[in-house]
């Protein structure tokens, strides 16, 4: 038993939700300020994008925000279909979200999406970059619709350009606390036990990354080494921590926006984890339930994004949110990697680059 546990210790301790799924728009009508009886205006709903709403912690986030009543959740997703039925076996009444179709592997779809919002007439309050594919298993690496290795290509270079484009609709938000979020890792964290399981998040000297990730002018990981699934998705979440750090940097000051990112806790029971080996499927969510105390549910980990959505007392800029057993939150400590200031200036101008935007 204790060689079974320590293999799948061996692969993941992965926490969130939110492979990347769902399809196309439906309407609801804008939020706007209503009038009280009394004649006094009242605050309109909040308006919220969630990537990779339609499952996991993405859905249990959008459900949480959607039964409050203060929110209009947009459901950025692949797969519209999917996207509604999570919807409707979720309990979210009709009038408390809109899909859009988002396909963050295509940053022609992120374009179109922009797009798409923004002749939609509604406002952009909060912005959560929580879509992510991992790939543990895969021998081989797979591609972007523009060439990128996968994992990093939809989970850091998707989300990075999809938050630099709608940067401008978020600073015109007159929403009391207007916020971009973007859901980090513990396993890309190597300042925690989860961290140091093999393989390390580690970007190197990004020779990867600044040759494009393509396998073929370039290794298709970061740090220029060989392809390694499980790792890639550990690097794209360092490279995602690291993002929002320099995004906090640039324009928090200028713009009031409160940028923040999150670990929500363990949630072993995630489709996530749908390409891992079944042995890992089967032994992870007890082994966290029972030994490491750490798992948590896609339930409680919805509450806590949703928290970071839209909590007053969590406003903070350039945060790691946290959790502690008591489901209280607190401000995390990045390893020296994901902290790094250097390195965080090299990712976002080599981000820049890679999506067109420099």
């Amino acid at each position: 038993m204790h060689n079974i546990i320590e293999f799948t210790l061996q692969r993941e301790f992965s926490q969130r939700n939110g492979v990347v799924r769902a399809q196309t728009m439906a309407t609801a009508s804008p939020a706007v300020d209503v009038s009280s009886p009394q004649g006094k205006k009242t605050l309109r709903k909040g308006s919220v994008i969630i990537t990779g709403a339609s499952s996991g912690l993405g859905l249990a986030t959008a459900k949480a925000l959607a039964e409050t009543g203060k929110w209009h959740i947009i459901m950025a997703c692949r797969d519209f279909l999917k996207a509604e039925r999570a919807a409707k076996s979720a309990g979210m009444a009709k009038e408390n979200y809109t899909i859009m179709h988002l396909d963050l592997a295509s940053l022609d779809s992120v374009r179109q999406f922009v797009d798409t919002f923004r002749r939609s007439g509604r406002p952009l309050d909060v912005l959560v970059c929580n879509a992510a594919v991992y790939l543990p298993t895969a021998k081989e690496p797979t591609f972007t619709a523009e060439g990128f290795e996968l994992s990093v290509g939809t989970n850091h270079l998707g989300h990075f350009l999809l938050s630099r484009l709608l940067l401008d609709d978020l600073k015109q938000s007159d929403y009391p606390s207007k916020r971009l979020i973007i859901v980090g890792s513990i396993t890309g964290n190597t300042n925690t036990l989860a961290g140091n399981v093999p393989p390390k998040a580690n970007l190197g000297d990004l020779r990867g990354f600044a040759g494009g990730l393509n396998g073929l002018n370039s290794s298709s990981m970061i740090d220029g080494g060989d392809f390694d699934g499980a790792k890639a998705y550990k690097d794209s979440k360092v490279c995602n921590m690291l993002t929002m750090q320099e995004f906090h940097r640039r324009f928090h000051e200028e713009t009031g926006i409160a940028f923040a990112s999150l670990y929500p806790g363990c949630i072993a029971t995630t489709g996530l984890f749908r390409e891992h080996i079944p042995l890992f499927r089967l032994l992870f969510p007890p082994f966290q339930k029972y030994i490491t105390k750490g798992y948590v549910s896609e339930d409680e980990a919805g509450k806590r994004l949703a928290q970071v959505v839209s909590d007053p007392s969590l406003t903070k800029s350039g945060v790691y949110w946290s959790w502690n057993k008591d489901s209280a939150s607190f401000e995390n400590q990045l390893s020296q990697e994901a902290s790094d200031v250097e390195k965080a200036r090299k990712v976002w101008e080599i981000s820049e680059k890679l999506v067109g935007l420099a």
